[in-house]
């Protein structure tokens, strides 16, 4: 198994580094719609792997460069409480060689970007706290991540 490049750690946590692009932009660059000059994508450092979290989380600002399509309005528990928050999809996300396409929730007030359970379990991402990394499940013959039971 290997790390995810360009992590670092600071008592108990993971950081890692992702990018997200926006899938319809990228759909639309395939078919000719948009040239793939056009096709809306950003790097994030530091991203916080967050066992706590369910799915991505993008502050308000990241999904608007993005252009992501709102999806829906849900209600979220938070430290501070229960509340609402927005949905967004087609966040294509990608770490250490390993992509996917999933909502996001927008956090409000700038908040910063979380990787939640959701994606990590999804692309075959383990959270090492021990070691402080993030780990590369195997998706190969010899062992993988993936089951079907």
């Amino acid at each position: 198994m290997h790390s995810a490049t360009n992590e670092h750690s600071t008592m108990g946590k993971v950081f890692t580094t992702i990018t997200v692009t926006n899938r319809a932009d990228q759909i639309r660059a395939n078919d000719g719609t948009i040239s793939s000059d056009a096709i809306r994508s950003i790097t994030i450092e530091n991203v916080l792997v967050d066992t706590g979290a369910t799915t991505l989380c993008l502050p308000a600002g990241v999904i608007e460069q993005l252009g992501l399509e709102l999806a829906r309005e849900v209600v979220v528990e938070a430290a501070m409480g229960t509340g609402t928050a927005r949905i967004f999809r087609d966040a294509n996300l990608a770490i250490s060689g390993r992509d996917g396409t999933f909502e996001c929730l927008e956090l409000p007030g700038g908040g910063s970007t979380l990787l939640g359970v959701i994606p990590l379990e999804a692309m075959g991402l383990e959270p090492d706290l021990k070691n402080q990394t993030l780990r590369v499940l195997p998706d190969n013959s010899t062992g993988t991540y993936l089951t079907i039971l």
